[in-house]
């Protein structure tokens, strides 16, 4: 699952930045989002895998205390950029024709870096305290099934869900692979040998 959350995040950045026809604010969100769940699932899924692998579950307290930070910093990028994402579409939806004059690259700008230096600011300390509050408290198989939930699983299906229902990011990903695409079908070139 978590290469399948890579592969599938990496494509989506890999077709909006290659196609022109991408380079559209929605599609300047997608791939911020696609990056930040790379990110995030990469602050735990390696640890994790390394200790089913090896079946020890040490850590030490700087090495958590890192994990935490990058963990809570992704997750509200998440959040953020969902909230941004919903906004790009509000705009779209209720302001068609105003659209491209509201959500220029600036304001899209904007919003990512506010986003960012929001996440660092709002949710450093607070969740940090929080988390080593509770340090105390043991696991259960159902919190580690909702761990997975959350860490591996949304964050699979983001590109799925925001991405490969969509023509344009299929087109585009057509073009990647070397797929030609004619009236909507896909068509296989055969070579023949001579």
């Amino acid at each position: 699952m978590y290469l399948i959350t890579v592969f599938g995040n990496l494509l989506i950045i890999l077709a909006v930045s290659s196609d022109s026809h991408l380079h559209t604010p929605m599609y300047f969100f997608l791939a911020n989002l696609s990056f930040v769940d790379i990110c995030f699932t990469s602050t735990t899924v390696p640890k994790m895998l390394w200790n089913i692998q090896t079946q020890n579950k040490h850590i030490t307290y700087e090495n958590c205390i890192t994990q935490m930070y990058f963990f809570l910093l992704f997750a509200g990028l998440d959040i953020f950029l969902l909230t941004v994402m919903a906004y790009d579409r509000f705009v779209a939806i209720c302001h068609p024709l105003h659209y491209m004059v509201i959500m220029n690259p600036w304001l899209c700008g904007l919003l990512v870096l506010a986003s960012w230096l929001s996440v660092v600011s709002l949710f450093y300390c607070t969740s940090l305290g929080v988390y080593l509050s509770s340090a105390a408290t043991q696991s259960s198989l159902s919190s580690a099934t909702a761990s997975v939930m959350y860490t591996v699983v949304t964050p699979m299906l983001n590109p799925f869900i925001y991405s490969l229902r969509n023509r344009d990011i299929k087109r585009a990903l057509k073009r990647i692979v070397g797929v030609p695409a004619m009236h909507g079908r896909i068509v296989l070139r055969l070579k023949t040998c001579p």
